[in-house]
């Protein structure tokens, strides 16, 4: 059985399941304000710092279905993350309580075995949470019909900042429903669909919508099979979003002619910072495309194209860039068939990045000419903390010039 642990008496019991002195746990969790019970699992410390309020982290074993006290004081709650089964009393009890508490900001749902009857439940109360900021749905079997129930609601929670549905059974259907209430969550600045297969159908209904996501601040549509078919609509979209600082869109089969759709607006995005566009199927034009741009790009710190076939080309175009790349420190060019034409026309542009601290080139046919090349300007990238070489195939030879020049760099941790 779970207890209120509201008096004194119960505080050095609560203290020891979080592993926390009382002193610490007083400043951010009053104890008037804990609802919690006895089986309840090591609290994170950063949810603890980061939420000063009443927060309900639940770990229950499989015996505990039914629990009046985790449930009875929703309204108060700013944060509440259920770790367990999503089947039984306990999940009808949650659903059944009417509302989950106006001053609830956050809710983590993941990984629970959510089904499309679970999200009906949880939908009917998702519309009185007016100040939840945070979702996250990811890791359940939620599907589309489930999609569609709980975008019906959405548009209600008008302080949603943070929707996460990442592998969760969406298609091509579920994309469509929530594109028709995206635009009604005026506060949302991060979205995740990542690793559901929506394909391009999808992608181009949810690309549409994101044209009226004006303070959308982070992407994540990996995995999500969009296709180049959806790039254009996408791409014409994030235009619209000046704001966007983080877009993620690897695994999408993405092709030369996808990468120059996506090429032509990423100049106005000022506010970029992360790039991920790994393994996907564009080669050397793609790689070119988006080479003439990046300098348009300020503050992209994060660029990952590995696992695309762009050769030497393509690696060259890329290189040529680096140096108007200011702000880089990240840099992703593993298994991109680069040889040693490739890396010495990379080593020009890397020779001006005095800010990259992580560089991974594993998988490539380098050899000891080309980590030769390289070798000469590694030690002016004084910042470096992070090198890759593995498989590729420098040598004795390539291991010997690179040991000459690494020492100059002080920071380095991992090669």
């Amino acid at each position: 059985m779970a207890t209120e642990l509201h008096a004194s008496e119960y505080v050095n019991e609560l203290c020891g399941l979080l592993g926390l002195p009382s002193a610490v746990l007083g400043r951010v969790w009053p104890a008037e304000r804990v609802v919690v019970g006895l089986r309840v699992c090591r609290q994170l410390r950063q949810d603890l710092s980061e939420h000063a309020g009443s927060i309900l982290l639940v770990k229950k074993a499989a015996a505990d279905v039914s629990d009046e006290a985790l449930v009875k004081d929703f309204g108060r709650l700013l944060y509440l993350k259920v770790d367990l089964e999503w089947k039984g009393g306990w999940a009808d009890e949650l659903m059944c309580v009417g509302s989950l508490g106006t001053a609830l900001t956050r809710l983590n749902l993941s990984g629970n075995g959510i089904d499309s009857e679970g999200a009906e439940k949880l939908a009917r109360v998702l519309g009185d949470c007016t100040a939840l900021a945070h979702l996250d749905l990811s890791l359940n079997k939620i599907g589309d019909e489930g999609t569609g129930r709980l975008a019906a609601v959405l548009g209600k929670c008008k302080a949603l900042a943070h929707l996460v549905l990442r592998n969760t059974g969406v298609g091509a259907e579920g994309a469509g429903r929530l594109a028709e209430v995206l635009g009604a969550c005026t506060a949302m600045t991060h979205f995740s669909l990542s690793w559901n297969t929506i394909g391009a159908e999808g992608g181009g209904r949810l690309a549409g919508a994101l044209a009226e996501c004006a303070t959308l601040t982070h992407l994540d549509s990996s995995g999500t099979r969009i296709l180049d078919e959806a790039m254009e609509t996408l791409a014409r979209s994030l235009g619209a979003c000046t704001g966007l600082a983080y877009l993620d869109l690897r695994a999408n089969r993405i092709g030369d002619a996808g990468a120059g759709s996506l090429a032509r607006v990423l100049g106005k995005c000022k506010a970029l910072a992360h790039l991920c566009l790994c393994n996907n199927k564009f080669g050397a034009e793609g790689a070119g495309k988006l080479a003439e741009v990046l300098g348009e790009c300020p503050a992209l710190a994060h660029l990952d194209v590995g696992w695309n076939a762009i050769g030497d080309g393509g690696t060259g175009k890329l290189g040529a860039v680096l140096g108007d790349c200011k702000a880089l420190v990240y840099l992703d060019l593993r298994a991109v068939k680069m040889g040693a034409e490739g890396a010495a026309r990379l080593s020009e542009g890397l020779a001006v990045c005095m800010s990259l601290a992580h560089l991974a080139l594993s998988h490539n046919r380098i050899g000891a000419e080309g980590v030769g090349r390289l070798a000469g300007v590694l030690g002016n990238c004084r910042a470096l903390v992070f090198v890759d070489l593995a498989y590729a195939g420098i040598g004795d030879a390539g291991a010997g010039r690179l040991a000459e020049v690494l020492r100059a760099c002080a920071k380095l941790r991992t090669l």
